[in-house]
Order: C-alpha cells, then sequence, then structure tokens
C-alpha cells in the first residue's frame, strides 16, 4: 500500500530517546508537515545515564533544536570537552601522554604538517605542535571567551554532559516547545499489519498507539528490532575484548576545584580509566575485561586511581555502579517501518565518546531521508543499512588504531590487546600505507565520516607512529609552509592561553550572567 509516512513513534526514552525526538520535532514543528512525533516510555525502566561525553557536533545540534547554550551549562552540569587526553596508552612511562584534540591541526588542508613536524620538531608531541588546542586544554582553559556568542569557540569544542539531567532537559524542550507527544507506559506487546510492518505498540497504562515509522531506542534491550524483528546482533568481540565497566562519581575536594577540558584516558593493568569534569563533579570510571580481571580486582583499581586526586577516605567511600558491554551492533539498523538508534543500534566501549554521536547522526539521516510514503522505505531503509555498516566498521577500526600501536606488553590483557589477530583487515591495510605517507581526506570516502584524517593523524603519531615520507618529495607537501603554520602554532598557545577564562570560570560566570547570544 502507497500510504504517507505521518505518525512516528520513538520507543524509549533517555537521552537516545528525546535527542532524536528533538532533532526530529525540530524540523517538522511546523504543523503544515503533518508529521506527528510522540515518545512512548516506560516509567519501570530507567537509563543507563554513562554516557557523558559527546563531540563537537552536538552544538550545531542543539542550537537546531533550540535549547540555549546556557540552558545545557546550568541544568545538566555541562562544561566544555576539548578532545581526549590519553595516559599511559604508548608505553605506560611517566611521560607518556598525547592529546587528540578537536580542532584540526592548522594548515592541515594547505600542506603535509606531519612533514614539517617530522623535519624539525619530532622530539614534541605531534598534537603539541599542530594544534593550539593541547595547550588550552591541558592549561585548564576554556574554549571561549566570556563574551564569546553561544554555541561559537576560540577553538572546536564539544561537552561533558550529565546524561540523566540532559534527557530531561530535552524532554521539557521536546514537549513544551517542539510539540512532541509524551506517553509513559509499559510496552506488552506489538501488532503488525499484513505486510509486516508495526502497526501498533500496545502499552499497559496507554493502550495501543499506531504509528507508520518506530524508532527502537530502548537501548540494549532492543525490544522492536532485536526481540519482535529477530534481527541477529553481530558480535564484535574479537576487535573490543572490553566487557565491563566500573562507573562513579566523585565529588570535587572545593566548588572552585578546577574544571578538567578533555576526557581523560588513563590505562590500567585490565583496560583503561575514563575521568570526566562535569562542573559540579566528575563522572570516573573503569572499563575493562573480565576475562583479565575479576570485578573486585577492577574496583580496587579504580579507587586507587580516586585516590590520587581526592584522597583515599573519599575514594573508599565513593558508591560504583558495574555495567556490562556487549561489543557489537545489529546486522541491519532498518527493517520494515522500525530502524534502531543508540545503544538498540550497537555499542563499542566509550573510548572516543561515540554513542551520542551515533545517535545525532541516525536522528539527521532519518530526518533528512524520512520517506513521504512507505512504498520507499525499502529504498531509504537499504541506505541507511550501508551507511551505517560503513560506520561502525570505521569505529571499530578507529578505536583499535589506539590499542594495535602500544608498546607495553606487562600484562596479559595488553599483550591480547595489540595482537595482530585482533586487527581489522582494512586497517592492517591501511597501516601500510600509512607508514609511508600520512592519512588524509581520500583514505575516508563519505562526506560525513565518523572521524576525519586528522583524527588518524592525532592518534597514530601521539602513539609513536612513524611515516617514512623521505623516499619522495612532493611539491604538494609545502615544506616550509608547514613550518610556518607550526611556528604561527608556537606563537598563539601562550597568548591564548593568558586570554582565556579558565572551565570554573566561564561556566560560574554563565551561572551568573548567562552567555551573550550576539
Amino acid at each position: 500500500m502507497n500510504t504517507p509516512v505521518k505518525k512516528i513513534i520513538i520507543v524509549g526514552g533517555g537521552a537516545a530517546g528525546w535527542l532524536t525526538a528533538g532533532i526530529l520535532a525540530a524540523e517538522y514543528k511546523n504543523l503544515a508537515s503533518g508529521i506527528q512525533i510522540t515518545l512512548v516510555e516506560s516509567a519501570d525502566v530507567s537509563a543507563i545515564g554513562v554516557g557523558e561525553g559527546t563531540w563537537p557536533s552536538m552544538r550545531a545540534t542543539l542550537k537546531k533544536i533550540g535549547i540555549p547554550e546556557a540552558d545545557l551549562i546550568t541544568q545538566c552540569s555541562a562544561s566544555f570537552k576539548q578532545g581526549s587526553k590519553f595516559v599511559g596508552w604508548k608505553n605506560g612511562i611517566e611521560s607518556d601522554v598525547y592529546h587528540h584534540p578537536f580542532t584540526i591541526p592548522n594548515g592541515f588542508s594547505e600542506c603535509n604538517l606531519v612533514a614539517a613536524w617530522q623535519a624539525q620538531f619530532s622530539h614534541l608531541p605531534f598534537a603539541d605542535v599542530v594544534s593550539i588546542q593541547s595547550a588550552i586544554s591541558e592549561s585548564g582553559c576554556s574554549p571561549k571567551q566570556f563574551t564569546t556568542p553561544e554555541y561559537a569557540g576560540v577553538v572546536n569544542y564539544g561537552y561533558h554532559i550529565d546524561a540523566g539531567k540532559f534527557g530531561e532537559l530535552l524532554q521539557k524542550h521536546c514537549t513544551e516547545n517542539l510539540g512532541v507527544k509524551h506517553i509513559v507506559g509499559h510496552v506488552t506487546h506489538l501488532e503488525f499489519s499484513p505486510n509486516g510492518d508495526i502497526a501498533t505498540v500496545n502499552t499497559k497504562e496507554a493502550g495501543a498507539v499506531s504509528g507508520d515509522l518506530f524508532i527502537d531506542c530502548t537501548g540494549l534491550a532492543c525490544l522492536l528490532l532485536g526481540q519482535h524483528y529477530g534481527i541477529p546482533f553481530v558480535d564484535k568481540n574479537k576487535y573490543s575484548i572490553n566487557d565491563s565497566a566500573l562507573a562513579a562519581q566523585v565529588p570535587y575536594p572545593e566548588s572552585s576545584s578546577p574544571i578538567a577540558s578533555a576526557t581523560v584516558a588513563t590505562t590500567q593493568t585490565a583496560g583503561w580509566t575514563w575521568d570526566i569534569g562535569l562542573s559540579s563533579r566528575r563522572g570516573v570510571g573503569y572499563v575493562y575485561s573480565n576475562a583479565h580481571i575479576t570485578d573486585e580486582q577492577a574496583e580496587c583499581e579504580l579507587r586507587a586511581y580516586i585516590a590520587k586526586s581526592v584522597g583515599s577516605d573519599v575514594a573508599g567511600k565513593v558508591a560504583t555502579r558495574k555495567l556490562s558491554i556487549r561489543a557489537g551492533h545489529r546486522e541491519q539498523f532498518w527493517y520494515k517501518n522500525c530502524v534502531a538508534v543508540g545503544m538498540a543500534a550497537g555499542f563499542i566501549e566509550p573510548l572516543e565518546a561515540s554513542a551520542l554521536a551515533l545517535v545525532e547522526l541516525s536522528a539527521s539521516m532519518i530526518r533528512d531521508e524520512l520517506p513521504m510514503t512507505n512504498d520507499t522505505m525499502g529504498l531509504v531503509a537499504k541506505r541507511f543499512n550501508d551507511i551505517f555498516g560503513y560506520r561502525w566498521e570505521r569505529i571499530i577500526e578507529f578505536l583499535r588504531l589506539h590499542y594495535i600501536l602500544t608498546e607495553r606488553r606487562d600484562t596479559e590483557y595488553w599483550r591480547d590487546m595489540c595482537s595482530p589477530d585482533a586487527m581489522p583487515e582494512n586497517l592492517r591495510q591501511q597501516l601500510l600505507l600509512w607508514a609511508q605517507r600520512p592519512p588524509y581526506y581520500n583514505d575516508l570516502i563519505q562526506a560525513e565520516e565518523i572521524f576525519p584524517a586528522a583524527s588518524y593523524q592525532y592518534v597514530l603519531y601521539g602513539m609513536g607512529f612513524r611515516s617514512d615520507i623521505s623516499g619522495v618529495i612532493k611539491t604538494s607537501d609545502n615544506l616550509s609552509l608547514g613550518l610556518e603554520k607550526i611556528k604561527d602554532n608556537f606563537d598563539k598557545s601562550p597568548r591564548c592561553v593568558s586570554l582565556l577564562p579558565s572551565n570554573r570560570e566561564y561556566i560560574d560566570n554563565v551561572f551568573k550572567y548567562g552567555i551573550q547570544k550576539i
């Protein structure tokens, strides 16, 4: 039947469900569109609420949705994330630190910065040489001045947020300002049309809810796509052996304590700890492999890490929460008139905070490709599945890159993590190419890549990888321009650090005065 697609039903709330609702509703809130968006969530199911890091893309998303940046900061304990800081990933010695900033290297598209770095500055960390952001981040500076308009910055940035509060802010905005209908009801069963499409989700409290397109945001349960349609889960444990996490909320010693400007990922004996600075507290956790360490041992390591900053008394009292990780994704993400978004679609360890970014990308594609009638649903589904199948492959490869180059052999975990057997074939081939030249845009074929070529450079050269580019000297390398850009960074970095307020100073100012909008 050639019927219009007008009723979009999102099943599941939390940050994934409400962010999806906001992205769609901001586009179709005009009543003339005829699109109705309803979110159904159970009062009996709690959101995981741990995904506390975003990519810079969240700024454009929230701006389009219509949420003021000041509201995000004041209502979600948000602070600024300028990238990731990796401690101990190369060899574990005291000086083993590198940054993956959010800002593209200065002159990246104009010259071969790797050639310039290797020519004169290879004794310095790559990110520190080609970008000013690692210096800004390391100094605890805000990416904005007090007079910088909302959603703008001196350097690129994302956020650290309280995921639970973020979901609440999105819910309030979607229902009060964007016309999203909210139904609190526990789904008991589905009813189907003769062609196999979902016709209704039936709830214990609100009865049947009919729709034309159903978005599964039910998290790991994957209630619609997984349980009811039986779409298989593709296990990726071979490439991501981390299957557990312990999460904790750590108080600051003082209300004026500094707020870190990057997610700090520090290696441990059987995994790594994340350390995320919000305005009100820190989110700290340990991602690990249960095959290499027990939960009790992991908790001891986590508390020892926390104790280094707040003391053993506080560290001993912090509550921890165990989370299970099933690395992988659904074989298809869109089947019939049902599409999975968020953890219902899949999950890989949170090393580069890709979870919320995938929600943004998924919801944005649904918004942009929304079929007008159900006879084209299959065409859109195929396109969606092809694109997100590609994106999951790139995420897995990029995360493996952090492990495969390590020189650590001090524990069985790190020996297993750098095993060549755990490397995707495409990544193996790319590394052969990158041994002779740096990564660049032609290595990545989509217009909207998950990770740009610059991100591969930051990780590769941060981990000590070297590209032997001495064999061929190309005019396009433009070595003199590269050296000029690097010297420009050296001049700019101290000036920016001196002129930018600290994260704490900027956020305190927002609580008092808000953010300049013009």
